[in-house]
Formats: C-alpha cells, sequence, structure tokens
C-alpha cells in the first residue's frame, strides 16, 4: 500500500523550494550514515526506545551507527523532517541495509525470527 503524500502539483510552485529545503541538512547526514553502514538507529535522549533497540543490537552481537538528536525540549523540528522524509512516525527510526525496519519492537522482532540475520547476509 503507497504511503499518501501530496502530489508536487498540488503545491504552490512559490513554496515548493521552502518545503524541498526544509531541515534538510539532517535528512542528508542520516542518508549519508544510512549509505555507509548496515545498521543505523537513529534516536533521542530522554527516550527509552532508541536505548532498547540498541541493547537489542548489542545483545545480538550486530554492529551499528547511533545517530541522536536532541530531547523532547529541542531539536523536534529537525527530527519532523525525518519524520515527513521517512513517514516514520516515532522514535528510533531503524535502517537496515537501507531498509526502514520500523522501530525498536520492531527489530526485537526481526531479531527472535532471525530475519534481521537473512537481511545482513
Amino acid at each position: 500500500m503507497p504511503r499518501s503524500i501530496l502530489d508536487e502539483s498540488n503545491i504552490h510552485p512559490a513554496i515548493r523550494e521552502k518545503i524541498a529545503l526544509h531541515e534538510q541538512p539532517i535528512v542528508r547526514e542520516v542518508q549519508a550514515a544510512v549509505a555507509q553502514h548496515a545498521v543505523v538507529v537513529v534516536g533521542m535522549s530522554m527516550n527509552p526506545f532508541p536505548k532498547k533497540a540498541c541493547k537489542a543490537l548489542d545483545d545480538a552481537g550486530v554492529a551499528y551507527q547511533y545517530l541522536e538528536y536532541g530531547n523532547y525540549f529541542n531539536t523536534w523540528r529537525q527530527r519532523n523532517a525525518l519524520k515527513l522524509w521517512t513517514g516514520w512516525p516515532t522514535m528510533p527510526m531503524v535502517f537496515v541495509k537501507g531498509v526502514l525496519v520500523g522501530g525498536a519492537n520492531d527489530l526485537i522482532k526481526l531479531i527472535a525470527s532471525g530475519e534481521l540475520k537473512q537481511m545482513l547476509a
């Protein structure tokens, strides 16, 4: 099922560039990490779920790159750009071989089922 995204033809030409460039440095940073590392966890401090994802990877012996962006009190605009880019509403965002696999609980299911190992093979 494709994700519903506002078609560019329904965005006034005068604001298209503003939308396209909004908080793009953080998106580019995550894209670069995803391109360079087999597993990337994008999180924020004060949120227990990024820590849960990292612990699950540590326990499974899987190397990963962790990127942390602020906490509940700051950097929300930048994190919002990541949410708009991925369509994933929460932290962490876990990428495996360039594929967004979800958050901590989704990752734990992949580890338990053996699918994470298959994805990394």
